[in-house]
This record gives C-alpha cells, structure tokens and sequence, in this order.
C-alpha cells in the first residue's frame, strides 16, 4: 500500500512526542532540564536540517538566526519590559527579516562560496552583538529578570522559570516544528527541495524557480532557528553573545551529521547524543573533549549517514 509508510512515519512522529510528553512526569529534575534544553536547540537542528539536509546548502552563519529570535525576543522583554508573547513574536519576526536578506544576497553564490558568505554575515551579527555592549552586554550577557517570565494563556498562569512548565513549553514548540516538518518534507515544496539538492540544473530546465525555492528554504530555516533561539532566551533566561559565536553555527551542522541529514527525527537524536555523550563524559576527566571525538570518529564509522540516516538506508526505508 503506498500510504502504509506514511502512516507509518505519523505513528512514530506521534509516538515520539508521547514519549517525550510522559518523559516529564518520569525523569528526574536534573535530566528533564536536559530534555528541556534539547527539545529547544532540537528545533535549530531541524531548522538547520532544512537548508543542509534537504536543499544541500552549507552554511556556517545558522548561528545569526538563532541569535536573532534569542536578541529579538530577550531585549524588548528586558529594556522595554514587553511581556513574553510579544517579546517572542519579534524575535520570530527578526529571525525571518535577517534570514530573508541574508539569503537575496547569499544565494547569488553556490557551495564553498556560499558557505564563506554565511559564516561572514553571522561574524558580522557577532561583533555587532559585542559593538552595542550597552545594550547586549557582549559576552557577559543579559539574564531575564524571572518576574517577566510569566505569562498567562486562555486563562492559565504559567511561570517559564518552573521546570515542568518550562519542559512542556519546549515540548510544545518541538512538536510543532516536527510535525511541521514532516508535512513539509512530504508536500510537494519539500520534494522540489530535494529535487534541487540531487540536480539543480535539471530543475531549472524543467522550468522550476530554483532561486525561489531556495530562498522560501533560507527563511523557513531561519524562522525555525530564530524561534529556537527566542525561546531559549525565555525559557532559559539568559541572552549573550556567545550564541552567535561560530561555534553555534557549527553545532547544528554536527548535530545534524550526528543523527542523519535529511531525516525529520535526526537533528533530535543527534543533539540528544551529543549532550549525553559530553554530560556522561565530563563527569569522568577533563579531557572530556578527547573522549567525544573518538565517539563521534566511531559513529561516522559504523554509521556514515548518522545514526537515524544509516538505519533508514539499512533497515527502514520508509522513515521520513
């Protein structure tokens, strides 16, 4: 039946989710706040995932989105006292305006060009975040004052400094933006996509705006980004400008790696793998980095595609 791997690929999305969902209720605080943070930068991942696994652009300035939707959404709530759902929609709104100008100007180049161009706008991003100290203190940060994290919806009071309503926030966001991204891999905007990936001259002779499509990928994967990074600034209550570092433009690639490019359930399992890997490790020495690069030489051994991305080419075909 050509609808039973769909079907399929829902049941697992949706059981994934319930899994997480009863993960609250089961874990202890201390991992349920790592759960939380991964459910969060899961959503960068996925938004990197868009751009890299699925439309075969790499870039190395994913890191000026996220902290695009982190500034957009922590300083209105800090300096203007704007409450959370306002100070989260501008930074939504900053994330796909960045995204939309970066990519006009970035997409008039290909491969290792465009890689160079987006790592040079995100460094851009980043001194600026260190140039406009009075407001972003640099590296030193701003942390979000835990009065102006509280909201209330349709009635319910809910206080983002308090683990499970912090967990089930994160929660909410991720499910969203992986259903999302299960539709849209499965729409015909996400096979144009991959289309694009395996052979962008052939689509444009088929008469396919290609520039279009990759730009509307810039932005979905930007929006994605940003709204990860605002709600990690509300959730977590903390905006520095080390999140726009070049380092938090190569996580996600790593992440993305880690669990298989161009699958939906991936970039979580990757940033899941690398949190534990270096949490577990740490404990042990302090050379801690060493241990996680013999681990991740041995993964890309045994499993080339990332983890997710071998089994699917190995065992289960149908997975998204």
């Amino acid at each position: 039946m050509p609808g039973a791997g769909s079907r399929r690929a829902v049941a697992l999305h949706l059981a994934v989710i319930a899994v997480l969902f009863a993960l609250n209720f089961i874990l202890p605080e201390y991992h349920r706040g790592i759960f939380s943070r991964v459910m969060v930068l899961a959503v960068f991942a996925m938004g990197y995932n868009i751009l890299f696994g699925y439309t075969g652009l790499l870039s190395l300035g994913h890191a000026m989105f996220f902290a695009a939707g982190l500034y957009g959404a922590g300083l209105p709530l800090y300096h203007l006292g704007w409450g959370v759902p306002e100070s989260f929609v501008v930074g939504l709104a900053c994330g796909v305006v960045l995204s939309a100008a970066v990519g006009v100007l970035a997409l008039r180049t290909t491969g290792v060009a465009f890689m160079i161009v987006t790592m040079m706008f995100s460094q851009v991003f980043y001194l600026a975040t260190l140039y406009f100290t009075t407001y972003t203190r640099g590296e030193e940060g701003l942390v979000l004052p835990q009065a102006a994290r509280r909201v209330e919806l349709g009635g319910v009071a809910l206080d983002l400094t308090n683990p499970a309503s912090r967990y089930m926030i994160a929660l909410a966001m991720f499910s969203i933006v992986l259903l999302a991204t299960l539709a849209l891999v499965r729409a015909p905007f996400g096979r144009t996509l991959v289309a694009i990936r395996e052979n962008e001259e052939r689509m444009r002779m088929l008469g396919y705006d290609v520039f279009r499509a990759k730009l509307s990928a810039v932005i979905l994967s930007g929006l994605f980004c940003a709204a990860s990074g605002a709600a990690y600034a509300l959730l977590f209550g903390y905006v520095g400008s080390g999140f726009a570092s070049i380092q938090y433009s190569i996580l996600p690639l790593l992440w993305v790696l880690l669990g298989g490019a161009a699958t939906t359930l991936g970039p979580l399992i990757g940033t899941l793998f690398m949190f534990y890997v270096i949490d577990i490790t740490s404990a042990y020495t302090s050379a801690y980095l060493l241990l996680v690069g013999v681990a991740l030489i041995l993964l890309i051994l045994f499993f080339p595609r990332g983890l997710l991305g071998s089994i699917r080419e190995r065992w289960l075909p149908w997975l998204p």
